[in-house]
């Protein structure tokens, strides 16, 4: 009766918000400083987030709002590119309320021209967040803030460092205002939908991005093989078995690395996190294959979890 009760309250709001943006403008890590927690994988390099990233946040005195951190707006190259951009501009037309991230600069490119036409498209309200605010001098914020106020009709122009988490909360204030009301979509200690598999996926992969080359990792995913638990006298044990696939020969050279250094580092790493999201200790062992072109072929890019759902 209690869920019942939250669900007919009148004061409380819900709906979705998507984050878009350019690559590398710091969606993710918005994302998790919103949430509290990592959920979606961050590194320095473009393409980072390849699905729509589902996550939660309740405040049980104003409401829920359900995230969608979506792969960056670009311009595709190849299936899964198209997929990527498909996944993020057909998301605009599904959520209550739009948060757009942009670098400081009074220089607005192609990207973010792509992006301002998209928004025309929707009668969503626009939230900009002038992101990464930390790295410039404060007088400068407020010609950044005026550039982008003349492109565009913004519900509300904000300048956060999601890294360091300035002015997060009124981010929060902001999207609640525009929020609809509605019941809860999820318990109040949600904050994923996304399964322990596809984050452990993840978690991988973000620990290869941050070890391998510039090349190498766009053209590598990460699936997980076997996972099952198994108690001992210190308690529960993840037995995790995930494979790194990527597209060449010598691309699996160089994530083995000399005398396998390169692929035990990312296995330490990942299997650190992992144990932190799992609260338990963790058995991880990777394994390297490679799949010609696997993110120009629909089998395989659907294999990896990369699913429109739309």
């Amino acid at each position: 009766m209690a869920f019942i009760r939250k669900i007919m309250n009148e004061s409380f709001k819900s709906g979705f918000v998507t984050i878009i943006g350019r690559p590398n403008v710091g969606k993710s890590t918005l994302m998790n400083k919103i949430i509290g927690q990592k959920i979606a994988i961050t590194s320095n390099k473009p393409q980072t987030t390849r699905n729509r990233i589902q996550t939660v946040y309740t405040d049980m005195s104003r409401g829920q709002l359900v995230f969608l951190d979506t792969p960056g707006i670009h311009k595709a190259k190849n299936k899964l590119g198209q997929f990527m951009v498909n996944v993020a501009e057909k998301t605009l037309k599904e959520v209550d309320v739009i948060l757009w991230l942009v670098e400081p600069s009074t220089y607005v490119g192609a990207g973010e021209q792509h992006i301002i036409e998209q928004l025309k498209k929707v009668t969503t309200p626009v939230i900009l967040i002038i992101n990464k605010v930390d790295t410039v001098e404060k007088d400068k914020v407020l010609e950044y803030i005026d550039t982008y106020r003349k492109l565009y009709d913004f519900a509300e122009i904000i300048p956060t460092s999601a890294l360091r988490g300035n002015n997060i909360d009124d981010v929060i204030d902001s999207i609640f205002k525009y929020m609809p009301y509605g019941p809860q979509f999820y318990d109040e200690d949600t904050i994923t939908d996304q399964p322990e598999r596809a984050i452990c996926a993840e978690i991988i992969r973000e620990k290869a991005l941050h070890a391998l080359d510039e090349e190498v990792p766009h053209g590598i995913a990460v699936g997980i093989d076997s996972m099952k638990t198994r108690k001992n006298k210190s308690g529960l044990i993840y037995d995790i078995d995930a494979t790194i696939v990527c597209e060449k020969n010598s691309h699996k050279g160089i994530i083995i690395g000399k005398q396998g250094a390169m692929l035990k580092k990312i296995g330490t790493n990942a299997r650190f996190e992992i144990e932190r999201l799992l609260d338990a200790k963790v058995n991880l062992k990777l394994w390297v294959k490679v799949k010609k072109d696997w993110r120009d072929s629909d089998f395989l890019i659907k294999n990896f979890g990369f699913k429109d759902e739309n």
